[in-house]
């Protein structure tokens, strides 16, 4: 039911995708990227990092990826994941289980610890974050602002190991 997201995933994954920005405030992004602009984001974040989606009898239900959470060398060892579903999805422990195998490939590509931003009304996916052993390390309040209101943000953090002097870079996924 997991797999690697592939290019031909990716009008399905934006259909997932599109509701939360329209309606949800789980993303600041306010408009709907068009399916060329999600393709070259795609494109680029695979490069380095996976996205992986689940589905069931040719359908998408949901997906996560990894990014970087900073773009400065010293940073190299972060990740940021993000998971998104389907409204039918909830509840079945999609989201966890794309989570552990996304982590399993990045603690295997050499990321040691992951940052995961929760907007501070959105008390479920802070739940989740918790479950998967995420600890809430900032809060920022209204830093965001979205359908006419200023939203706080939760900045959680999940150590894969322990922190450790790394011997090389993290690899690509593509690598592994």
């Amino acid at each position: 039911m997991i797999r690697a997201a592939e290019l031909s995933d990716v009008e399905q994954i934006l259909e997932i995708y599109a509701p939360y920005v329209r309606s949800s405030t789980a993303t600041f992004e306010y408009d709907v990227p068009d399916l060329d602009t999600f393709t070259r984001r795609f494109l680029d974040i695979t490069q380095q990092f996976p996205w992986l989606v689940w589905e069931e009898d040719g359908s998408i239900l949901g997906y996560a990826y990894a990014s970087h959470p900073y773009t400065r060398a010293a940073y190299s060892w972060c990740a940021e994941p993000t998971v998104y579903l389907r409204p039918e999805a909830h509840g079945r422990g999609i989201a966890a289980r794309l989570y552990r195998e996304l982590e399993e490939l990045l603690l295997k590509q050499g990321y040691q610890i992951l940052y995961a931003l929760v907007t501070e009304e959105n008390v479920r996916s802070v739940r989740f974050h918790e479950k998967q052993g995420y600890e809430i390390r900032a809060h920022f309040p209204n830093c965001g602002f979205k359908f006419g209101r200023w939203l706080g943000l939760y900045w959680l953090e999940k150590r894969l190991k322990a922190v450790e002097i790394p011997e090389k870079m993290p690899i690509s996924w593509k690598m592994l």
